[in-house]
């Protein structure tokens, strides 16, 4: 008798779908059916990539030289670029030997853990966290160690939590501000003293700064290795051009890093992707030299909408709205909504919340279980004024 063996692994079968895909994919097929969904779930600038950048793509095309292979770890004038942007932005000194371009912020997340952990080793995750954190995290082996912070401490985790969840298997870090789900920001001074607890404690931090030009009020925040020198060493950045220039679909993300952590995350790519496509990489070289005049447009709209979201939340019975103070989502909870019955339909978590007002009202948000914080509901603001007061309003109505 012949054993039968899984058809899928273990290590891919215990991978979650990701959550805001799914919502989005949802949404998507049933405006296709005809029914007018509003969706909050993308994570997507809905401005196009501004027109300089759209006009170097199409030059690019017809560079015989952007026909064929180039190296895994990205276009020598792409890497030059980055290395200027993160002078400019972060006041960060690299070299283009501590870069390595990859397919999109994801990639880059899936990179660096991939990179940095053996079995067994645990990774701090303040939670909230973005859905792809602690699957990328698993099937690198290592083990993520949520370090849980509400609204009350402005989802921003403390040293002193940290050091609570440091064990002696304790490898690194996941450092995001701005988050997504929450817009938290760390200020200047809370990034300082998270990267001298990591230096203490010989710990390697991985900092997702994908939303770092969309603060707001003024507040004033930092790139962890810029203000933690000590720290370099032992510090991987993720980044790309997906929302600062409104490219998601270009795919363009990189990592910087010590030069023998990106030389092995190159290594690595080398055999899984090959070289990210270079029409993408002209494309965001283009963008990271043209300045930043797209995201201070695109960043006034979002400052707009987020106060009116913010706003029109709070007006919902039992949802109660911080403001966010980057990215742009917004947060809130829905506990008072839970545990109770709305036009005949019991709902008990936050998951049961988002089917319901989807089916009823026809909107799209996340549900707080994909972030880790039961709850809470995800509203991405990067849509249009008329949609997020059209879609906003119709859950006052329903819960009126």
């Amino acid at each position: 008798m012949t054993l039968e063996r899984p058809r899928i692994s273990a290590r891919v079968r215990a991978i979650a779908e990701s959550a805001t895909l799914k919502v989005d994919a949802r949404a998507k097929a049933l405006r296709a059916e005809g029914r007018p969904v509003i969706g909050f779930g993308a994570g997507e600038p809905d401005f196009p990539t501004p027109a300089p950048i759209v006009e170097a793509a199409v030059a690019a095309c017809r560079e015989p030289r952007f026909h064929r292979y180039t190296p895994a770890s990205g276009l020598p004038e792409l890497k030059d670029a980055i290395v200027r942007k993160t002078r400019r932005d972060s006041a960060y000194e690299i070299e283009a030997s501590q870069v390595l371009v990859t397919n999109g912020g994801k990639h880059a997340v899936y990179g660096a853990f991939a990179t940095l952990l053996d079995p067994g080793d645990e990774v701090l995750l303040p939670t909230p966290y973005w859905t792809t954190y602690p699957e990328a995290i698993g099937l690198a082996g290592g083990v993520p160690v949520e370090v849980f912070a509400d609204e009350t401490q402005d989802f921003k985790v403390t040293v002193e939590q940290l050091e609570r969840a440091r064990t002696a298997r304790t490898k690194a870090l996941l450092l995001t501000s701005p988050s997504n789900p929450t817009g938290a920001v760390f200020t200047v001074e809370e990034i300082t003293a998270i990267g001298a607890w990591a230096v203490e404690h010989g710990l390697w931090v991985v900092t997702d700064e994908i939303y770092e030009h969309l603060v707001y009020d003024g507040l004033a925040t930092a790139s962890l290795p810029a203000v933690c020198p000590e720290l370099r060493e032992r510090c991987i950045v993720v980044n790309g051009v997906a929302k600062t220039y409104a490219m998601t679909g270009w795919r363009v993300g990189w990592i910087v890093g010590p030069s023998d952590i990106v030389a092995a995350a190159s290594n690595l790519q080398s055999h899984a992707t090959s070289n990210v496509g270079n029409v993408s990489q002209v494309a965001a070289a283009a963008a990271l030299d043209g300045g930043l005049e797209a995201v201070a447009e695109m960043k006034s709209a979002f400052e707009r909408r987020r106060r009116a979201i913010v706003d029109l939340l709070n007006d919902v019975p039992g949802v109660v709205c911080p403001e966010p103070q980057g990215a742009f989502y917004a947060f809130p909870s829905v506990k008072g909504l839970l545990g109770r019955s709305h036009r005949g339909v019991e709902i008990a978590t936050s998951s049961e919340l988002a089917s319901y007002i989807l089916d009823q009202a026809d909107v799209a948000a996340v549900p707080g279980e994909a972030f880790g914080a039961p709850g809470y509901l995800r509203f991405s603001y990067a849509l249009g004024d008329d949609a997020l007061h059209e879609g906003i309003t119709r859950i006052q109505k329903l819960f009126g």
